[in-house]
């Protein structure tokens, strides 16, 4: 049990533990030897960490499935979601079975986990409950966001999310329909209308959202341009200047008043202002040093701080962000993992950021993310743009 303890500890604390960790955190979920709840956080969020142990993980699952009793649902929502992680197919029974038990795995990090798997061949697995939880918290939000990662994939799905525009997860029902795109076209009228805030249920942050959704369905940027751009110029520019960015170019016209954003007192503001100006107009040079000041290397993962936000769109610009190279690889060469997400999501979060650094090193410095420097205990230095945010020690201002 001591050793099953360390290595339970090494996964979940080291970007790159000993294979002999992954191996006895494993073995001790599928024997079910009473490995504990982190043994069991850490199977579920270790997607291709695990893929050396695919057919021990399937084959614990087939067994229990064949010997499937309402107490094992929790053992078999685990080895679903490990077999998940992996986009592995042989997750799809045991998915089955826990969606007619109603029992799908209905945390909103695990929409992301099963999003690894073919959409075509999860959708019909998980739309009888999307159509029969309207009105459970969990599972409506849970479904939303599988859809929305799913993007143009949850087409299918299009007649169900319909149905939550008039629920209280209108908001997130209009994410998926802007990110499903033309072949939710049919609901223009209604997305119209939430931009409008002719909708019964249209809130204060219903507008904008819709009005992106509206564009992206009809390719018609009219409505969002006007929507955004006013949200944009009366002070809620956080909540317009991602869907400005995405609109790029058509944009041009609001170009001015996002580059004036560039210094909001706002952290995620800033970010998203030196974006959204990159993306209207290509010109990076005044977008990379208000990204790169936000990179802040001591980042432990507290989403307060829009540093993964800073990165991503440092890796878009590419080349032209060169200066970010050498801060990005000692980064992601460093063995800890993120501290502050809780120990559910924690290799979760800490993938998705090590993803982000290593696409952003490739889209930058092609090659740069296979090199990255051995981790050092000294800080790396910080480049002139972002040195005014940073005490000795790293530690932000």
């Amino acid at each position: 049990m001591i050793r099953l303890a360390a290595a339970t500890q090494a996964v979940l604390r080291y970007r790159r533990p000993e294979p002999w960790c992954w191996e006895a955190v494993v073995k001790a979920v599928c024997d079910d030897k009473h490995a504990g709840l982190d043994a069991d956080y850490a199977v579920t969020q270790a997607g291709p960490a695990v893929s050396a142990h695919a057919d021990l993980i399937a084959a614990s699952l087939e067994k229990r499935l064949h010997a499937f009793v309402r107490t094992s649902l929790h053992s078999i929502e685990i080895l679903t979601l490990a077999l998940a992680g992996m986009g592995d197919v042989r997750a799809l029974p045991a998915l089955r079975t826990l969606a007619d038990a109603h029992q799908l795995p209905y945390d909103r990090p695990h929409a992301r986990i099963l999003a690894a798997l073919p959409a075509a061949e999860l959708l019909p697995v998980v739309l009888p409950d999307l159509r029969r939880e309207l009105e459970q918290y969990h599972a409506s939000t849970f479904m939303l966001e599988l859809l929305a990662v799913l993007g143009p994939d949850a087409a299918p799905a299009v007649p169900e999310v319909v149905r939550y525009l008039d629920t209280p997860y209108a908001y997130d029902a209009l994410r998926v329909l802007g990110r499903t795109g033309p072949a939710a076209a049919g609901t223009a009228n209604r997305l119209a209308d939430f931009a409008t805030g002719r909708a019964p249920l249209a809130g204060r942050q219903h507008p904008r959202r819709a009005a992106w959704a509206h564009w992206r369905v009809t390719g018609d940027p009219t409505l969002a341009l006007d929507v955004c751009g006013a949200a944009v110029r009366s002070g809620t520019a956080g909540h317009g200047l991602p869907f400005l960015a995405d609109l790029g170019p058509l944009a041009t016209v609001h170009a001015n008043t996002v580059r004036g954003l560039m210094e909001s007192p706002g952290a995620w503001t800033r970010v998203a202002a030196a974006h959204a100006y990159w993306r209207i107009t290509g010109d990076p040079e005044p977008a990379v040093p208000v990204l790169l000041a936000e990179v802040d290397p001591a980042w432990a993962g507290h989403p307060a701080m829009p540093v993964q936000e800073a990165v991503r769109r440092l890796g878009e610009i590419g080349a032209p962000a060169a200066a970010a190279t050498s801060l990005l690889g000692w980064i992601l060469a460093q063995e800890e993992r993120l501290s502050q997400p809780f120990r559910g999501v924690r290799i979760l979060a800490d993938a998705a950021y090590v993803r982000t650094l290593t696409e952003a090193l490739e889209r930058i410095a092609p090659g740069a993310a296979g090199s990255v420097p051995a981790p050092s205990k000294e800080l790396v230095p910080v480049p002139a743009p972002a040195r005014r945010r940073f005490l000795r020690l790293g530690r932000p201002v």
